[in-house]
């Protein structure tokens, strides 16, 4: 008879994921051995194989999982965003559609950056690491960045239209994340800025910049 789950199966496989996530993160992915994330969570290296096929059944988790929570935040934002639009604008109504654009991508922000500090190992290995994986786990993994990069560019179209027809809404958009995944490199979570203050940060600089740019295309 086939051997079942443990009642705190999941509790587990979570707990290794983020331990391993830290090492990989710290240590480099190929530093790396099965046997410390083994030590480090406490198990022997059978027991860690009973939950993952090898390290790069780890590597893949780890991304695929921090990369479908980014998608889980977008599709919330558009769920809130869904409930609070009208069905359609009339053209006096175009000031208050981009305020809703505006809130709609200030979520955005607030909600990846808020992500990234409740995973900023798991994002370091998503931005690092990806390139180690096999082919197909690769192309999903960077499929689902695109997706999020074309969520973000549209939000940022929809602030500020005249992005689109000047060609600029996917660079500005590249240049955004910019900003936002690279924060794990330097932000001190423990100094005088919260990562709230960081997100608002970031929303006034496009808010400031991007009308001069459009003005100089």
């Amino acid at each position: 008879m086939a051997r079942g789950r443990a009642a705190n199966y999941e509790e587990q496989h979570q707990a290794i994921l983020q331990q391993a996530a830290e090492l990989f993160a710290l240590q480099g992915y190929w530093a790396t051995s099965m046997n410390q994330v083994a030590k480090a969570c406490g198990l022997s290296k059978p027991a860690l194989y009973h939950y993952f096929v090898d390290k790069h059944d780890l590597l893949v988790q780890i991304a695929q999982g921090h990369v479908s929570r980014l998608q889980n935040l977008v599709e919330q934002a558009l769920h809130t965003q869904a409930s609070t639009s009208t069905s359609s604008a009339k053209p006096e109504q175009a000031s208050t559609e981009q305020q809703k654009a505006l809130a709609f991508l200030e979520a955005l922000i607030q909600s990846f950056v808020q992500e990234y500090a409740q995973a900023r190992y798991a994002h370091r290995v998503l931005v690092e690491d990806v390139k180690f994986m096999q082919p197909q786990a690769q192309a999903q993994v960077l499929q689902a960045q695109r997706d999020l990069v074309d969520s973000f560019a549209q939000a940022l179209s929809s602030t500020w239209p005249q992005l689109q027809p000047q060609g600029l809404a996917k660079p500005t958009t590249m240049l955004l994340f910019g900003m936002l995944n690279w924060l794990f490199t330097w932000f001190q979570p423990e100094g005088d800025l919260s990562y709230t203050q960081i997100a608002h940060m970031v929303l006034q600089l496009l808010q400031g910049g991007v009308p001069a740019l459009v003005r100089q295309n």
